[in-house]
Protein backbone atom coordinates (compact mmCIF):
# COMPACT_ATOMS: atom_id res chain seq x y z
CA UNK A 1 0.00 0.00 0.00
CA UNK A 2 1.60 3.66 -0.77
CA UNK A 3 0.59 6.35 0.96
CA UNK A 4 2.10 9.44 -0.90
CA UNK A 5 5.63 8.66 -2.07
CA UNK A 6 5.71 5.72 0.85
CA UNK A 7 5.20 2.21 0.74
CA UNK A 8 3.20 1.02 3.53
CA UNK A 9 3.24 -2.42 4.56
CA UNK A 10 0.24 -4.60 5.21
CA UNK A 11 -0.36 -4.81 8.79
CA UNK A 12 -4.11 -6.24 9.50
CA UNK A 13 -3.29 -7.04 13.23
CA UNK A 14 -2.97 -4.29 15.76
CA UNK A 15 -2.23 -5.75 19.57
CA UNK A 16 -2.84 -2.80 22.35
CA UNK A 17 -1.35 -2.77 25.73
CA UNK A 18 -2.15 -0.90 28.31
CA UNK A 19 1.33 0.71 28.89
CA UNK A 20 3.68 -1.67 29.25
CA UNK A 21 4.11 -2.30 25.07
CA UNK A 22 4.93 0.84 24.59
CA UNK A 23 7.37 1.32 27.22
CA UNK A 24 9.40 -1.48 26.15
CA UNK A 25 9.02 -0.74 22.99
CA UNK A 26 10.61 -3.50 20.25
CA UNK A 27 12.30 -5.40 23.25
CA UNK A 28 8.47 -7.32 24.44
CA UNK A 29 9.13 -9.65 21.98
CA UNK A 30 12.03 -11.76 23.92
CA UNK A 31 9.86 -10.93 26.92
CA UNK A 32 8.45 -14.11 28.30
CA UNK A 33 5.49 -12.49 29.52
CA UNK A 34 4.17 -11.52 25.49
CA UNK A 35 5.64 -15.27 24.58
CA UNK A 36 4.92 -13.82 21.00
CA UNK A 37 7.06 -16.16 18.41
CA UNK A 38 5.23 -19.02 20.52
CA UNK A 39 1.97 -17.85 18.69
CA UNK A 40 3.43 -17.95 15.33
CA UNK A 41 5.86 -21.04 15.73
CA UNK A 42 9.14 -18.99 14.99
CA UNK A 43 12.36 -18.96 16.48
CA UNK A 44 12.26 -15.90 18.94
CA UNK A 45 14.30 -12.92 16.60
CA UNK A 46 17.30 -11.28 19.14
CA UNK A 47 18.38 -7.99 17.89
CA UNK A 48 16.17 -5.02 16.96
CA UNK A 49 16.20 -5.89 13.58
CA UNK A 50 14.75 -8.94 13.72
CA UNK A 51 12.25 -8.15 16.10
CA UNK A 52 11.04 -5.54 13.44
CA UNK A 53 11.24 -7.92 11.01
CA UNK A 54 9.26 -10.31 12.58
CA UNK A 55 6.63 -7.86 13.47
CA UNK A 56 6.26 -6.73 9.28
CA UNK A 57 6.67 -10.62 8.63
CA UNK A 58 3.72 -11.78 10.46
CA UNK A 59 1.66 -8.24 9.86
CA UNK A 60 1.25 -7.47 13.83
CA UNK A 61 1.34 -3.70 14.75
CA UNK A 62 1.92 -3.20 18.83
CA UNK A 63 1.09 -0.27 20.51
CA UNK A 64 -0.52 1.24 23.88
CA UNK A 65 -3.50 2.80 24.89
CA UNK A 66 -1.89 4.62 28.02
CA UNK A 67 0.88 7.15 26.84
CA UNK A 68 1.34 8.08 30.28
CA UNK A 69 0.37 7.91 33.68
CA UNK A 70 0.98 7.57 37.54
CA UNK A 71 1.16 4.26 38.77
CA UNK A 72 2.60 2.44 41.83
CA UNK A 73 5.20 -0.45 40.44
CA UNK A 74 3.32 -2.62 38.54
CA UNK A 75 -0.25 -2.51 40.12
CA UNK A 76 -2.99 -1.77 37.62
CA UNK A 77 -5.25 -1.00 40.45
CA UNK A 78 -2.82 2.15 41.21
CA UNK A 79 -3.48 3.68 37.62
CA UNK A 80 -4.34 7.09 37.66
CA UNK A 81 -3.69 10.69 35.42
CA UNK A 82 -3.65 9.03 32.43
CA UNK A 83 -2.98 10.55 29.06
CA UNK A 84 -3.99 8.22 26.36
CA UNK A 85 -2.37 7.07 23.19
CA UNK A 86 -3.92 8.52 19.58
CA UNK A 87 -4.28 5.34 17.85
CA UNK A 88 -5.61 7.33 14.82
CA UNK A 89 -2.35 7.67 13.89
CA UNK A 90 -1.79 4.19 13.09
CA UNK A 91 -5.03 4.18 11.33
CA UNK A 92 -4.17 6.11 9.55
CA UNK A 93 -1.11 4.46 8.11
CA UNK A 94 -1.96 0.61 8.21
CA UNK A 95 -4.67 -1.41 7.17
CA UNK A 96 -5.92 -2.49 10.39
CA UNK A 97 -8.53 -4.87 10.35
CA UNK A 98 -8.86 -6.58 13.38
CA UNK A 99 -7.72 -4.58 17.11
CA UNK A 100 -7.11 -7.02 20.00
CA UNK A 101 -6.26 -5.78 23.41
CA UNK A 102 -4.11 -7.83 25.69
CA UNK A 103 -6.14 -8.90 29.04
CA UNK A 104 -8.36 -6.54 31.00
CA UNK A 105 -6.76 -3.76 31.98
CA UNK A 106 -5.91 -2.79 28.36
CA UNK A 107 -9.58 -3.53 27.78
CA UNK A 108 -10.73 -0.79 30.25
CA UNK A 109 -9.17 2.09 29.10
CA UNK A 110 -9.60 1.22 25.39
CA UNK A 111 -13.27 1.49 26.32
CA UNK A 112 -13.19 4.02 28.17
CA UNK A 113 -10.54 6.53 25.96
CA UNK A 114 -10.44 4.62 22.72
CA UNK A 115 -13.17 3.24 21.36
CA UNK A 116 -15.04 6.45 21.48
CA UNK A 117 -12.94 8.34 19.48
CA UNK A 118 -12.11 5.72 17.01
CA UNK A 119 -15.42 4.16 17.32
CA UNK A 120 -14.02 0.23 16.89
CA UNK A 121 -14.08 -2.65 19.19
CA UNK A 122 -11.55 -4.35 20.15
CA UNK A 123 -11.27 -8.47 21.18
CA UNK A 124 -10.19 -8.85 24.75
CA UNK A 125 -7.41 -11.85 25.08
CA UNK A 126 -5.85 -12.87 28.00
CA UNK A 127 -3.45 -11.51 29.24
CA UNK A 128 -0.03 -12.66 29.09
CA UNK A 129 1.50 -11.09 32.08
CA UNK A 130 3.04 -13.39 34.63
CA UNK A 131 0.63 -11.72 37.21
CA UNK A 132 -2.21 -14.33 35.06
CA UNK A 133 -1.25 -17.46 36.81
CA UNK A 134 -4.96 -18.58 35.58
CA UNK A 135 -3.56 -19.44 31.84
CA UNK A 136 -0.84 -21.61 31.26
CA UNK A 137 1.37 -21.28 28.50
CA UNK A 138 -0.70 -23.76 26.00
CA UNK A 139 -4.10 -22.22 26.81
CA UNK A 140 -2.39 -18.60 26.09
CA UNK A 141 -0.48 -19.50 22.83
CA UNK A 142 -3.94 -21.11 21.63
CA UNK A 143 -6.04 -18.34 22.34
CA UNK A 144 -3.97 -16.06 21.01
CA UNK A 145 -3.27 -17.64 17.74
CA UNK A 146 -6.18 -15.34 16.66
CA UNK A 147 -3.86 -12.77 15.48
CA UNK A 148 -2.30 -14.83 13.10
CA UNK A 149 -3.52 -13.82 9.76
CA UNK A 150 -3.74 -15.84 6.43
CA UNK A 151 -0.88 -17.25 5.56
CA UNK A 152 1.05 -16.85 8.96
Amino acid sequence: KKIGNRNVPMIPTLVVGSGETARKAIHYLDDSPYRATMVFDEKAPETIEEKKAFLLRNHVAVWDVIHSCDIEGSSDSSIRNVVANDLNEILKLADIREIYVNGKTALKYYKKYTEPKLGRDAKCLPSTSPANAQWNIERLVEEWKCIRTEGN
